[in-house]
């Protein structure tokens, strides 16, 4: 009979060389923290594989889009003007946004969003994107200093990769990480921590641990972001994520709201967050 270690190095190798993900640069902490969970659930190897690959589909989201991030490295190389207000510029990061549906939705009124979100904490001279995705590609938008300190957080080394190299030829410091969030929380002291239309889905894969994950944080003020209806518009959700930030608030978090045509940030702490420029 083979040990959990055994059966956890296993399976994690058999997942990360599987055609789904190699190249993709997946955390292995995800993957270990998945199986771990569900190995006490299952009496074989191949019903716990099964389990744990339908979990992983849902965390990695392929679903919601996943660009070609060699062909968009290419096109990024060819830019002559990498300045925030270069249409060239903006051209690109709204064909990289328009790839991912949770970013795509956020486009019509993306400039809207950031002065409401700012206004509330102050503009931040640093910032972490906690499960970024492909929001760092919104910076043009943010009418933010290349000063600032953005540090972005994502569990694949693909995409860490790209967003790195799109940091560098804008001006900012390449500061993106593949790290599990929920498994290995960012510490380092930030004024502001952005975590948009993730906080659902981290609910679904461990339930109760936004609390926890929320309170670990050393930021200043955290503005959570959650989608007020599902993908089709057909399924009205505000209410439901009242509640789920509701249950997961931190003791004593003070807490308000802006609402967008089909997004909801929730911003815990307003007053500790920066309030310069």
């Amino acid at each position: 009979m083979k040990d959990a270690d055994q059966v956890v190095n296993e399976l994690r190798l058999k997942i990360l060389n599987s055609s789904k993900y190699r190249g993709s640069g997946l955390n292995p902490a995800t993957i270990d923290d998945l199986i771990w969970q569900e190995l006490p659930k299952h009496s074989s190897q191949k019903a716990l594989l099964k389990s744990v690959r339908r979990r992983l589909h849902n965390i990695v989201a392929p679903y919601l889009g996943e660009p070609d991030y060699a062909a968009y490295s290419e096109r990024l190389e060819q830019i002559s003007d990498f300045s925030l207000q270069s249409s060239e510029l903006r051209s690109f990061c709204l064909d990289i946004l328009s790839e991912h549906a949770s970013t795509k939705e956020r486009i019509p009124f993306q400039a809207q969003f950031y002065s409401e979100l700012f206004r509330v904490v102050g503009k931040p001279a640093s910032i972490i994107d906690l499960a970024c995705g492909l929001h760092p590609f919104a910076f043009p938008w943010m009418g933010l200093p290349l000063s600032t300190e953005y540090q972005a957080y994502d569990i694949l080394q693909s995409r860490i990769d790209f967003i790195n190299l799109f940091f560098k030829k804008i001006g900012l410091e390449p500061l993106a990480e593949n790290r599990d969030i929920l498994v290995n929380p960012p510490m380092s002291r930030t004024e502001l921590g952005i975590f948009f239309k993730e906080a659902h889905r981290f609910e679904k894969r461990n339930p109760g641990c936004n609390r926890n994950f929320w309170q670990s944080l050393n930021v200043g003020a955290l503005a959570i972001s959650l989608p007020t209806q599902d993908l089709s518009g057909t399924h009205r959700l505000l209410d439901y994520h009242r509640q789920l930030v509701k249950e997961n608030l931190p003791e004593g978090a003070e807490v308000i709201e802006i609402i967008f045509p089909n997004e909801v940030i929730f911003i815990l702490n307003p007053q500790r967050g920066s309030h310069g420029g």
